[in-house]
C-alpha cells in the first residue's frame, strides 16, 4: 500500500495503475483530513524499456494522476520533463489555464467535490 500526503496529513492510498507509490499533493488543496480533490505526483520506478529514445533505461520518473479516482490514468514523465514544465509554470506560461477568482470561490464553497 502506498500513501497520500498534503504535508500535514498522510493516509494510505493506492492508484490501481501505479500501486505502492507515495503520492504528494499541494497543501493548499484542502484541510485535514485529506479530501480527494487534486493532481498528485509521486516518485516512480526508473524507466525500463520506455518506447521513446529520449528516455533511456534508468531515467528517474515522476508519476502524475488525479486522486479522486483510484483507477485514474497515470502519466509517467522524466524528472527533466517535469522540471521544464515547472519552469514554464513559474514563468507564467500557463497562467491562462488558472481558475478565475470566481471559480476558486465556487470550488471552496462546494464541500461535495
Amino acid at each position: 500500500m502506498g500513501t497520500l500526503t498534503n504535508g500535514r496529513t498522510t493516509i494510505p492510498y493506492d492508484n490501481w495503475n501505479a500501486p505502492r507509490l507515495d503520492w504528494r499533493k499541494a497543501g493548499r488543496t484542502d484541510l485535514d483530513p485529506i479530501l480527494k480533490d487534486c493532481v498528485i505526483l509521486a516518485a516512480a520506478p526508473p524507466a525500463q524499456g520506455h518506447p521513446h529514445h529520449s528516455i533511456p533505461d534508468g531515467t528517474r520518473m515522476i508519476a502524475i494522476s488525479d486522486d479522486k479516482d483510484p483507477a485514474a490514468p497515470v502519466l509517467l514523465m522524466s524528472r527533466v520533463e517535469i522540471s521544464k514544465f515547472f519552469d514554464g509554470v513559474i514563468a507564467g506560461e500557463f497562467d491562462d489555464f488558472r481558475a478565475s477568482d470566481d471559480e476558486l470561490q465556487a470550488a471552496a464553497a462546494d464541500t461535495t467535490t
